[in-house]
């Protein structure tokens, strides 16, 4: 067989006009400048904003600045190994986490791979970690409560599912108590609890999952770790990694809660990455999308209509104070972003009244349309006797000599103040609630010393436990008719005999 040479070069000249160059997925670029969890690389034409890029030794990260002549990366991991010249791979996906089921009972990372040590996580479900909050066409006004299981909380400051409430306050206040014990409380209800611990110390989160092990919580909770030690990178997406998941069980017409704990160190990380990335600074340094950094984030936090299966994802993120100034640069961007806000004074908290909520401060906008009606009849003017009680205390010490409707005053709101005080890891079912505030709003307290408010307290659970249990089931039902006030009049009656004798 002979070869004819004009027959190869048109075979080579139409491979030649035939050949495409597809780069496609295995695009590269050339790292040129990495450091601080940061990575500058040339190359990466055509890369998208947030999309997930592998460097060597499968170390992840993500294109945020994408300039003219480079693209600035975020490292989620261990930097120390990537090295200038390291060849960088596209890998056409935006940022995803495992979703679903499977993560329920275990503790994560920012990228969903298990850091509990029971094994990997078969999730068959991935979302993006971020995406856009839906309209308010698919939205529905909240209507149900969520029950904490706090009196002063579930009485005065009300949670309904779809609401996104601030728990504000100093460090060491009781803000994650507060988180903790809402978990703990959806025990025996429909809802998923994610945990998002932002910058906390390891001991401090294992500490936390052994608490909600202890109480049976950890079955229908996850929990999403991008501890203080780990790259900001990893602490900046953490939020949105635990809200993906949330989103998973509210687009299935479930219920889900989530707690950011806390945003103040989640926009630290944050204003760590854009000042590395020269991006410019604003006020405090903050850069000027510190604002948005938020609100996508709290608006993703919503009550499905009921065409979309009616499921809920609601918001409790923690925001930290310093010498409780609630009018510093973040705060006032999260507050304004939320329906109400739970504020812990530390004051409070030193003088032994914990949770240390400040009533004064705290509200809560939509809640109250999601209260039980039981609970709505028997509260009453409990938030503004309190108050009142608040500035008559302090009247109280410049003059002894007080009329007697003052002095009948002081002596409710001092038992007000008493049956508001709850301890930790003790969350309360909702018909004692109504049960103790009724006692201390009819003034039936008021006939014991403030000293054995406590003791009437744990009587009438015991008494609500033993003899009144279908009773309480009750109570919470429909309206709090006449008959049903004059039974808690009995019980209440009953209580209180064994101690006024």
């Amino acid at each position: 067989m002979i070869i004819q040479p004009d027959e190869i070069s048109s075979l080579i000249r139409d491979r030649i006009n035939n050949f495409k160059f597809d780069n496609g997925v295995a695009e590269t670029g050339k790292v040129i400048q990495v450091g601080d969890g940061i990575a500058r690389i040339y190359g990466l034409d055509n890369v998208m904003s947030m999309e997930m890029i592998l460097f060597p030794g499968d170390i992840y990260g993500m294109a945020l600045n994408l300039e003219e002549g480079n693209v600035g990366a975020i490292i989620f991991g261990d930097g120390t190994a990537i090295k200038e010249g390291d060849l960088v791979k596209r890998t056409g996906k935006i940022l995803q986490v495992p979703v679903g089921e499977a993560l329920l009972g275990r503790v994560v990372n920012t990228l969903g791979k298990a850091i509990d040590g029971k094994g990997e996580i078969n999730a068959t479900e991935f979302r993006n970690m971020e995406s856009k909050a839906l309209g308010v066409i698919d939205r529905q006004p909240v209507v149900e409560p969520v029950q904490t299981g706090i009196k002063a909380i579930d009485a005065m400051i009300p949670i309904g599912r779809g609401q996104r409430e601030l728990i504000i306050g100093d460090r060491q206040t009781g803000k994650t108590a507060i988180a903790i014990d809402t978990i703990i409380n959806q025990k025996n209800s429909d809802m998923y609890c994610i945990y998002v611990a932002v910058g906390q110390k390891q001991s401090t989160v294992a500490r936390i999952v052994k608490t909600l092990e202890s109480h049976g919580a950890m079955e229908y909770t996850t929990i999403v770790m991008a501890s203080a030690n780990e790259a900001p990178a990893l602490q900046y997406m953490a939020p949105y990694a635990g809200c993906a998941m949330g989103e998973y069980f509210m687009l299935k017409g479930q219920h889900a809660l989530i707690i950011y704990d806390d945003l103040s160190k989640h926009a630290v990380a944050y204003r760590e990455i854009s000042l590395l990335l020269r991006r410019p600074p604003g006020r405090e340094a903050y850069p000027g999308d510190v604002f948005y950094l938020h609100s996508r984030l709290l608006e993703r936090a919503s009550k499905l209509n009921d065409e979309l299966g009616g499921g809920s994802l609601t918001a409790l993120p923690i925001i930290e104070t310093k010498a409780e100034d609630v009018s510093a640069y973040i705060p006032t961007n999260v507050i304004s972003i939320t329906d109400g806000q739970i504020y812990l004074s530390s004051r409070l908290f030193h003088s032994g009244i914990r949770p240390a909520i400040n009533a004064g401060i705290s509200v809560s906008r939509v809640g109250g349309a999601a209260q039980i009606k039981a609970v709505k009849k028997v509260v009453g003017q409990l938030k503004f006797a309190l108050a009142q009680y608040d500035e008559l205390a302090a009247f109280s010490k410049f003059g002894s000599d007080l009329d007697k409707t003052t002095l009948a005053q002081l002596r409710r709101g001092e038992r007000i103040v008493e049956i508001l005080k709850q301890g930790q890891y003790q969350p309360l079912d909702v018909h004692k609630e109504v049960m103790i505030v009724f006692m201390a709003n009819e003034g039936y307290l008021d006939r014991v010393p403030k000293e054995q408010v406590a003791e009437v307290e744990e009587e009438l659970y015991v008494t609500l436990d033993t003899e009144y249990k279908e009773f309480g089931q009750e109570l919470i039902k429909g309206d709090l008719t006449d008959e049903k006030r004059e039974q808690m009049k009995k019980i209440c009656e009953q209580v209180i005999g064994k101690f006024t004798k």
